[in-house]
């Protein structure tokens, strides 16, 4: 199946799925931060644990399996440091998102409690959001919340 794509000179068909790779491979800062908050929501607040209506994410439920679980938690929080930094995050900002990493996979390790309070932490939601505020205030990305006072008019 091909999409049809016009342009004012010329008729190009596309493989299908082109559109969905071209959302996958683009670089933008839009892009790849949108990217990152959907990994953020999936590690850490994906599903809704019935009873106490807490949301956790794969972080919490992988993290239950010892050392493996940690390890593969910490990876994929590593990896959004990484694009952190690819994005143009300064030291200070790539560092204390680190911390963060380290202190979810230190808290990860200890059995049981150590995952609750895994739950509970949330680092790739937290690094996640110093990325975004970084890009906002640098200019590279447009602000996704208004700030100042809220006056009604009547």
């Amino acid at each position: 199946m091909t999409t049809r794509v016009d342009t004012p000179h010329t008729i190009v068909r596309e493989p299908a799925g082109a559109a969905q790779m071209r959302r996958l491979t683009d670089t933008s800062p839009e892009a790849s931060l949108l990217r990152l908050e959907q990994l953020a929501h999936l590690m850490d607040s994906a599903f809704v644990v019935p009873g106490i209506n807490r949301r956790v994410g794969l972080d919490a439920v992988i993290g239950l399996v010892p050392i493996v679980g940690d390890i593969a938690g910490m990876a994929i929080a590593s990896y959004i440091v990484y694009e952190a930094r690819r994005l143009g995050a300064p030291r200070w900002l790539v560092w204390r998102m680190m911390a963060n990493v380290a202190l979810d996979g230190a808290i990860g390790t200890v059995p049981l409690a150590g995952d609750l309070l895994d739950a509970a932490f949330k680092a790739n939601r937290r690094n996640v959001a110093l990325l975004r505020r970084h890009l906002e205030r640098k200019g590279g990305l447009r602000p996704s919340e208004i700030e100042g006072k809220a006056v009604r008019l009547d």
